[in-house]
């Protein structure tokens, strides 16, 4: 039995992609009292809610991954919403984890979080060196909020409260709704709808200049267990996988393992975000022991696959749908 095993803990977004994900890695090791709120019954921006939670659950352990986030279009047409949302989350969960006594809380920043120029690979220590890029600064200082919540609440009261900066992440259960995705599981459903449709071409945001960090989902769930275990520090810490590839390399990846036989056209009217992102993961190593395991080929594969193994029923639904319809 190890120290977490043995607590009361609560994930907050426990059920969404990450948090599903967080979930199994806490079972994983023993945790049987975890509590995961649902958004139709608490809605954390509002503190009765997360009053309510709090009595509900009684939790000796807090990982705070509830967000409200997309990729670049929801970040352009609602950032104000984002804003708001993230911060009322991340304040009134953690002071009243703070008030009531938890042992442990466990913040979950986003490296959206970093200056727009931040020298690569990013160092947690350049983190408040410069403005966040344009199109998610609203949500990236949300969450940026949490860190400097978490290092005043340690200073001031002694509470143990941690922050980890993930990198983007993929894999099974992502969100592939068009309007709310992020990169990757937005081009694997273009690819694999361009398959079925026998379409011979695709259009991709940007000019495929621009470079990102990936994380496979489970390696970041992992990371994440690791630090509530382990991590006791003040400093915020990266969680990568330290590898680079650019927008277009990605795309080849995807065309060719979806099996997408077209052409790509790219949109160079449309922005690019952030120019290039790496993370520096070394104090994630040092701290509690995290390497990513996942090659970004091998986790495509399995994310790909999901998804179109998830796709199957709906495409039986709009099958029997359109019979229906021409029967009429």
């Amino acid at each position: 039995m190890n120290w977490l095993s043995e607590r009361r803990v609560t994930v907050t977004g426990g059920g969404g992609f990450l948090g599903s994900h967080v979930v199994e890695a806490l079972r994983r090791r023993g945790c049987e009292e975890i509590f995961v709120p649902r958004s139709a019954d608490y809605d954390l921006t509002k503190m009765a809610d997360v009053l309510r939670m709090y009595a509900d659950s009684r939790p000796q352990v807090v990982i705070h991954l509830a967000a409200r986030g997309g990729g670049i279009g929801l970040n352009r047409e609602r950032p104000a919403d984002l804003f708001y949302d993230n911060i009322m989350m991340g304040v009134q969960v953690l002071e009243q984890a703070r008030l009531h006594g938890v042992e442990k809380f466990v913040a979950i920043g986003t490296v959206c979080a970093y200056p727009k120029f931040t020298t690569v690979p990013f160092r947690e220590e350049e983190l408040w060196l410069g403005y966040p890029e344009e199109t998610n600064a609203p949500y990236g200082l949300a969450k940026k909020m949490l860190l400097v919540q978490a290092q005043a609440a340690r200073q001031q009261y002694g509470f143990n409260a941690i922050h980890l900066l993930p990198v983007n992440l993929y894999g099974p259960r992502d969100d592939f709704d068009p309007g709310s995705s992020h990169v990757i599981p937005a081009l694997i459903r273009k690819c694999l709808e361009a398959v079925e449709g026998d379409e011979d071409a695709i259009e991709v945001w940007g000019s495929g200049s621009a470079s990102r960090e990936f994380l496979y989902v489970e390696d970041c769930a992992e990371a994440i267990v690791l630090a509530a275990e382990r991590y006791d520090g003040a400093e915020p810490v990266n969680v990568g996988s330290g590898q680079e590839v650019t927008i277009r390399d990605l795309v080849d990846l995807i065309v060719r393992l979806s099996g997408f036989r077209g052409s790509v056209r790219w949109d160079p009217s449309c922005p690019d975000g952030q120019p290039r992102r790496r993370l520096e993961v070394s104090r994630a190593k040092e701290a509690f022991d995290f390497v990513a395991t996942t090659p970004l080929e091998d986790g495509m594969h399995r994310t790909i696959e999901w998804y179109r193994e998830a796709r199957l029923p709906l495409r039986h639904e709009e099958k029997e749908a359109m019979t229906h319809e021409r029967l009429r």
